[in-house]
């Protein structure tokens, strides 16, 4: 299967950089304007990465390696200048994504942090010329932490919930929000009374927390042993 090409390309470099930093301000409600929007990682990120990208189509491997560590250093982000990404691309925060060699992006996608779009091991995917990485169309939002692995394809207007773990292709305008095997589903504990505040119970989980037999006054300030006596001058020194 060959790969696709992204729209991105064959754009002057400096339009594709401008419509980036736009892309931050009509996405990101905390940027306040085009000053703090040149301060944002994730525009940074993919201002060098566009970069390295055109190097690497050219053939300047070690330019565009060189870059992509820069951006890794300033940014936290990783992405192979192999990757292909489109237009209006935006990545919230950024820390921690990765982005494979042969990873195509299509336009106006959203990634938030620590997204992975990468492979399923050298052994399963590579050989042949065969593409290592996914496809993700146009208009896709990919939440928290979610990881996208293998040659699979993200249809146009796909929401990829957070820590998502996607192995098989999704269909255009679908919503994924399966996480990973093994993964616990998060607990919703109920809300901590109100009286815990004013008695000064502790509570965990809604529930007290036994006292400890060591401190069987509940005075911090007790030395831990069971015969220590009640302090003359009181709970914890009052």
């Amino acid at each position: 299967m060959t790969r696709p090409p992204a729209t991105g390309g064959a754009l002057p470099l400096s339009r594709l950089i401008r419509e980036d930093l736009q892309a931050v301000l009509d996405r990101d409600p905390s940027c306040s304007g085009r000053l703090e929007a040149l301060l944002h990682a994730g525009w940074q990120g993919l201002a060098l990465h566009r970069l390295a990208h055109r190097r690497y189509l050219r053939g300047h491997r070690l330019r565009a390696a060189a870059l992509t560590r820069l951006a890794r250093l300033l940014t936290g982000m990783e992405i192979h200048a192999g990757a292909s990404i489109g237009r209006r691309a935006f990545i919230d925060h950024g820390f921690g994504v990765v982005i494979g060699e042969t990873a195509v992006i299509g336009d106006d996608v959203t990634l938030y942090h620590n997204v992975t779009l990468g492979s399923r091991g050298r052994l399963r995917d590579s050989g042949g010329g065969r593409r290592r990485h996914p496809v993700v169309g146009d208009h896709v939002l990919i939440g928290t932490g979610a990881s996208v692995l293998g040659p699979v394809t993200v249809g146009d207007g796909c929401r990829i919930a957070a820590h998502s773990l996607v192995l098989h292709d999704l269909p255009a305008a679908g919503t994924t929000t399966r996480p990973p095997r093994g993964h616990p589903p998060t607990p919703r504990w109920p809300a901590v009374p109100p009286q815990a505040r004013t008695t000064g119970t502790e509570m965990t989980n809604s529930a007290p927390i036994p006292p400890d037999p060591h401190r069987p006054h509940g005075c911090c300030t007790c030395p831990r042993t069971p015969a220590h006596p009640r302090p003359a001058h009181g709970h914890n020194g009052e």
